[in-house]
């Protein structure tokens, strides 16, 4: 098995490493190509209007004989999967995507603005099965061992299936508690729900009016009982299944498929 893995908070964060020594208790060959710095909230974005530059800063080669090569880039999670798509590894195509471990949630509406599902989507638009990881909290000193003590078991899981289906895109969030204290692991949906930012308005020493934004999510269904949002409150590990498809069906079938 060959696995590439990304990130968005930087090919030096405490996840990314977590989830790179994991991978090689699976892969016969892992390949990470991250952002060489932090590019959260980045969504989907590509870089068009600048170049892209790739550093190898890892090859190496254990007595076991798996392989480890890692690639910094100046470009987004998205331009990670692509360049190393594209062009780093496209002779010799992985068999799966892992996207984390991101520190902070990215349950509910936020997977639309998460630069890890980013990777995780476009990895899936290639036709690999990608998994996307995040620990509800953005302490970059938290203690990773349950994330990756349930990531292994979802991963696992994620290559039982038959094929290791193409269209598999997951979006896992684990809550920040104890390993003991975590219930288990559920597959949910994705919560309804909206972000509203609020804006400190503020000036710098030259007289320059500037914004620093902030903001919370607002629950509209806080007893949801199948809401990833509850299930994580509850202390479960979520899965919530992405579909890349974002046409509205049951607007199409409303209307006769006729304008």
């Amino acid at each position: 098995m060959k696995i590439l893995i990304s990130n968005d908070d930087g090919i030096d964060a405490p996840g990314i490493r977590a989830l790179t020594d994991l991978a090689l208790e699976f892969a016969d060959e892992v390949v990470v190509v991250a952002p060489n710095k932090c590019f959260s909230g980045m969504s989907h974005s590509i870089t068009m209007h600048s170049p892209l530059f790739v550093d190898k800063v890892c090859d190496q080669k254990f007595d076991d004989g798996k392989q480890l090569t890692m690639y910094a880039t100046n470009g987004s999670p998205v331009d990670c999967i692509k360049i190393a798509l594209d062009e780093l590894i496209k002779h010799s195509l992985p068999d799966l995507i892992l996207s984390g471990v991101n520190h902070g949630s990215n349950s509910n509406i936020s997977v639309i603005y998460s630069g890890t599902m980013g990777a995780a989507t476009e990895g899936a638009f290639y036709g690999i099965p990608s998994i996307g990881f995040s620990l509800t909290t953005h302490d970059q000193s938290a203690d990773l061992a349950p994330t990756i003590h349930f990531a292994r078991q979802i991963i696992a899981k994620a290559i039982s299936l038959p094929s290791l289906t193409p269209t598999l895109c997951w979006n896992v969030n684990v809550p920040h508690l104890p390993l003991e204290k975590i219930e288990g692991i559920k597959f949910a949906r994705q919560t309804v729900g909206v972000w509203r930012e609020d804006f400190m308005k503020n000036s710098n020493p030259r007289g320059q009016e500037y914004y620093w934004m902030s903001g919370r999510f607002y629950n509209a269904e806080p007893e949801a009982h199948q809401s990833d949002e509850h299930c994580l409150k509850n202390g479960y590990v979520t899965i919530v299944p992405v579909q890349l498809d974002m046409t509205d069906y049951k607007f199409l079938e409303a209307n006769g498929w006729e304008f």
